[in-house]
C-alpha cells in the first residue's frame, strides 16, 4: 500500500516536470517565433531577402560578335552556334503522365552515335553506363557538332538524346586568309556573364576588344511551381560588338588560295606565302600561306601555327635587289648605261659570284640587273657606303617590327659586322625579313617613294550604323619620286633583255616591272647553307602596270620536292601571271562595293571564262561556277534583272555538280539556287544560310531535301 502511494507520487512528480519543461519550451519557441516575426531575421540573416533570393533565376544575354567582312560586304566570319551531344540517363526528369525521355535501350543508342561521331561503340556504352548519373556528355567528340551533324542525329529519333547550344564561330569560306583571319572559340568562365567566344588566332584575336561586344543579363522570379511570375525585359542589354570590314578582296583572294593550293598540291614545298597590295593605300586585297588550314573545320591547323607573313624571317635573296638598286639611283651611282666586268668580285678574304659563277663579260648596270647580278650589287653599295646603305635598310621599314597589329610579329635581324657580311645583304644573304616588311617597303617605290603602312582592316561599323574608317598611313619618304619611276622603269626595261630572270612573267596586254629571287637557306645543323636540287627560297615581286602601279604581287615558294624538273620561276609564274591578269581585269573593290545596282548579262551557252568576263564587266563582283563542265547552261539570278553588284551569280555547267556551299545566302538566293539545281529546301530561322543539312561538295540526285539554317547577321 505504501509502495503504491510512492509510485502514484513520483508518477504526478514527473508529468509536472514534463509539463513544465514543454511550456518552458514554447515560451522560448513563442518568444522566439515573436522576435522572428518582428525583426526578420536568423542569425542577423534577412529571411525576406532569402525567401526572395530563393525564387530568383537570372541568364545571360550573349552579346553579338561583331561580323568580318571583305571589303565589299561579303561574309568572312559570323556568328553561328554549334550543338553538344547528351544523353539523359535518369527517370526522374519527367511528368509521370509523360513519355519517357531517357535513354532506355542503350546497345542501340551507342551502335547509332557510333556512326556519327568520332567514338566507337563500346566507348559510348561505357559512357551510357555511367554509375549515379543523370546525364552524360560524350567528350570532345561529342562537342563543336555543325548544325548538319546535330540533324543527322537528330533524324534517327533516339529516345534521351539531346543537344545542348553553344555560341560559336562560323567561317563560310573555310580556306581563306586563314592565318590573317585567325579564328575564334567559345570560352566558359566560371561567372556566366564573361562566358563569350573570344579570338585565338590572327585579327579575330588582335581585334577581340573591337568585335566582342559586352554580354548583358535577365533576372526574373518564379513561384513554388517555379513559373515566371515577374521578368525585368530592361535589366542589362548585351552591347554588340562591331563589325569589321577587311582590305580583302573575296573575288581575288579565292583565286589565290586556288592556285596556291594547286601548286602546293603539285609541287609540294616546305612552305609558300603570297600577298597582294594596293601600294597606294597598303590595303592587302588577299593574302595567304602553305601550309594552311581550314578556319571551319580546323583541319591543318597543326601543320602550322605561325602566320608566316609576319611571324618567320628569312633571307630573301634577289628580290631585295629592288631595293638596292632605288638606294643607288637616289644616290646617283645607278646609270643604266654605265659598264662593269661581271663575274666575281673579291671583298676581304671572300669572293662573290654571280648566280652562274662566270657572269656575261662586261655588260651594262641594265643587262647586270636584268641578269640578277650580284656582282654589281656589291659594286653599288660599295659606293653608296655601308653606313648610308644601312641607314636605307631602316628607312624602307626593315629590321623593326612592321606594326601589322597581328601577334608575335618579327623584326628581323642581319649581320653586318665584317665587309663581306656587309656587301651580301645588297643581295639578300645575311639579312632576314618578313614578306609583310619587304612588301611594305616595296611600296615606296609603286607610291612615289613614300612607305605606306600596310593594312588589313578598311573600316569599323558598330550596331547603331556608324562608321570609323581607316586612313592610309604614310610612314615615310626613303627615296624621291623621281627615283621610284627610275626603279620601276629600269625594272621593266630588264624583263625584256635576252637572258632576263624575269621574262616569263610578262603578261601580254600589260607592262610589268618584276623581280625574282633565288636565296640560299642557311642550315643550322651544318652551320652552312644547303646546296643544288630545289633547296633554295624561289620569289617574285611584280609591280603592275609598271608607269603607275595599283598592285605589287609578292609570292615566295620554299624548296619543292615534287616535279622538281619544273624551274622553280616556271612554278612561280603559273601563280603570278593569272593572279596578276584578274587583279588587273577586274579593278579594285571600294568600301562602297556591292551598292551600286547593275543589271545582269545573259551568259547561257557562253564557256566559263567568257561568262566570268561578262559578269565582271557588268560590275558582278561574285560570279560561282557549280560543275566541272567547261559551257553555261544556266544562271541564278536570271539574265536581265538588277541587282546589288555584291550579290553572288550561279552558273551552272554541263559538268558534273556537287552540292553546293549555300553558307551566306539570304532566302531568296538560296532558294533560286537550289530550284535551279531540282533541289528541295526546307529552311529554319531567318537572315542568312550559316549551316546546312548536306555538306558542301557531297553528292546529290534530283529532288534530295536540305534543310538550311538561318540567322541575322
Amino acid at each position: 500500500m505504501k509502495l503504491a502511494q510512492e509510485s502514484k507520487k513520483n508518477r504526478h512528480s514527473f508529468l509536472k516536470g514534463m509539463l513544465g519543461l514543454l511550456l518552458f519550451v514554447f515560451i522560448i519557441f513563442v518568444g522566439r517565433f515573436g522576435q522572428i516575426m518582428l525583426l526578420g531575421e536568423v542569425n542577423h540573416q534577412d529571411l525576406k531577402s532569402n525567401a526572395v533570393a530563393l525564387h530568383e533565376r537570372s541568364s545571360t544575354l550573349q552579346a553579338k560578335r561583331g561580323t568580318i567582312y571583305d571589303i565589299g560586304g561579303n561574309p568572312i566570319a559570323m556568328d553561328a552556334t554549334s550543338y553538344s551531344l547528351l544523353a539523359i540517363l535518369t527517370d526522374q526528369w519527367v511528368d509521370p503522365d509523360a513519355k519517357p525521355n531517357h535513354v532506355e535501350d542503350k546497345e542501340k543508342t551507342a551502335e547509332v552515335l557510333s556512326k556519327h561521331i568520332d567514338m566507337s561503340k563500346e566507348d559510348i556504352l561505357k559512357t551510357l553506363n555511367t554509375k549515379n548519373a543523370s546525364q552524360v556528355e560524350f567528350g570532345n567528340a561529342g562537342k563543336d557538332l555543325s548544325y548538319a551533324e546535330m540533324r543527322s542525329i537528330e533524324q534517327e529519333k533516339l529516345q534521351g538524346i539531346t543537344f545542348e547550344e553553344t555560341p560559336t564561330r562560323l567561317y563560310p569560306n573555310g580556306v581563306f586568309a586563314s592565318h590573317l583571319i585567325g579564328y575564334a572559340s567559345f570560352k566558359e568562365a566560371q561567372n556566366k556573364l564573361e562566358s563569350r567566344v573570344a579570338g585565338d588566332l590572327g585579327l579575330e584575336m588582335s581585334l577581340d576588344d573591337q568585335l566582342k561586344g559586352k554580354n548583358g543579363g535577365q533576372s526574373f522570379t518564379t513561384n513554388h511551381e517555379n513559373f515566371v511570375t515577374d521578368k525585368d525585359d530592361t535589366s542589362n542589354q548585351p552591347k554588340d560588338g562591331q563589325d569589321v570590314y577587311t582590305t580583302l578582296d573575296s573575288r581575288l583572294q579565292t583565286y589565290m588560295e586556288s592556285l596556291m593550293t594547286e601548286a602546293y598540291e603539285k609541287y609540294e614545298p616546305e612552305s609558300m606565302t603570297g600577298m597582294l597590295v594596293d601600294p597606294k593605300t597598303g590595303k592587302i586585297a588577299a593574302a595567304t600561306q602553305r601550309p594552311t588550314f581550314n578556319a571551319q573545320t580546323k583541319e591543318g591547323i597543326e601543320d602550322m601555327w605561325q602566320n608566316l607573313l609576319v611571324e618567320t624571317p628569312y633571307e630573301p635573296g634577289s628580290t631585295i635587289k629592288v631595293l638596292t638598286v632605288a638606294a643607288a639611283i637616289q644616290e646617283g651611282v645607278f646609270d643604266p648605261n654605265d659598264y662593269y666586268q661581271s663575274g666575281a668580285v673579291t671583298v676581304g678574304n671572300q669572293t662573290i659570284r654571280d648566280y652562274n659563277k662566270v657572269g656575261w663579260g662586261t655588260i651594262s648596270y641594265l643587262e647586270g640587273l636584268a641578269h640578277s647580278s650580284n656582282v654589281l650589287m656589291v659594286k653599288l653599295v660599295g659606293e653608296i657606303g655601308y653606313d648610308k646603305w644601312e641607314e636605307y635598310l631602316y628607312e624602307f621599314g626593315l629590321l623593326q617590327k612592321p606594326q601589322s597589329g597581328l601577334a608575335n610579329e618579327a623584326s628581323g635581324s642581319m649581320n653586318y659586322t665584317y665587309e663581306p657580311e656587309k656587301v651580301s645583304t645588297s643581295f639578300g644573304q645575311g639579312i632576314y625579313v618578313t614578306p609583310w616588311q619587304l612588301v611594305q617597303a616595296f611600296t615606296a617605290i609603286a607610291n612615289d617613294g613614300k612607305v605606306m603602312k600596310l593594312q588589313t582592316v578598311d573600316r569599323y561599323e558598330d550596331e547603331s550604323g556608324n562608321i570609323k574608317v581607316t586612313k592610309p598611313e604614310s610612314k615615310q619618304s626613303p627615296i624621291s619620286k623621281e627615283t621610284a619611276q627610275k626603279t620601276l622603269k629600269y625594272l621593266n626595261e630588264s624583263m625584256k633583255i635576252d637572258g632576263s630572270t624575269t621574262s616569263m612573267y610578262q603578261i601580254e596586254g600589260h607592262e610589268l616591272a618584276v623581280k625574282s629571287g633565288t636565296a640560299e637557306i642557311y642550315d643550322e645543323d651544318s652551320g652552312g647553307y644547303l646546296e643544288g636540287g630545289s633547296n633554295y627560297l624561289f620569289s617574285v615581286a611584280g609591280f603592275a602596270p609598271a608607269d603607275d602601279p595599283q598592285y605589287i604581287l609578292y609570292i615566295t615558294l620554299r624548296r619543292p620536292q615534287k616535279n622538281t624538273q619544273v624551274p622553280a620561276p616556271t612554278i612561280l609564274s603559273e601563280i603570278f601571271n593569272p593572279l596578276m591578269t584578274r587583279a588587273l581585269d577586274y579593278g579594285k573593290l571600294d568600301t562602297h562595293s556591292g551598292d551600286e545596282q547593275v543589271d545582269i548579262p545573259d551568259v547561257q551557252g557562253t564557256d566559263i571564262n567568257a561568262a566570268q568576263q561578262q559578269l565582271s564587266q557588268a560590275g558582278i563582283l561574285q560570279a560561282n561556277v557549280l560543275g566541272d563542265g567547261q559551257k553555261v547552261i544556266d544562271q541564278v539570278p536570271k539574265a536581265n534583272q538588277t541587282i546589288n553588284s555584291n550579290v553572288p551569280v550561279y552558273l551552272l555547267t554541263d559538268g558534273k555538280v556537287q552540292m553546293p556551299d549555300f553558307t551566306g545566302l539570304d532566302l531568296n538566293s538560296a532558294q533560286s539556287l537550289a530550284q535551279m539545281l531540282g533541289i528541295k529546301l526546307e529552311f529554319e530561322g531567318d537572315g542568312v544560310v550559316v549551316a546546312q543539312s548536306i555538306k558542301p561538295g557531297a553528292a546529290f540526285g534530283k529532288n534530295t531535301e536540305i534543310v538550311i539554317q538561318l540567322q541575322e547577321t
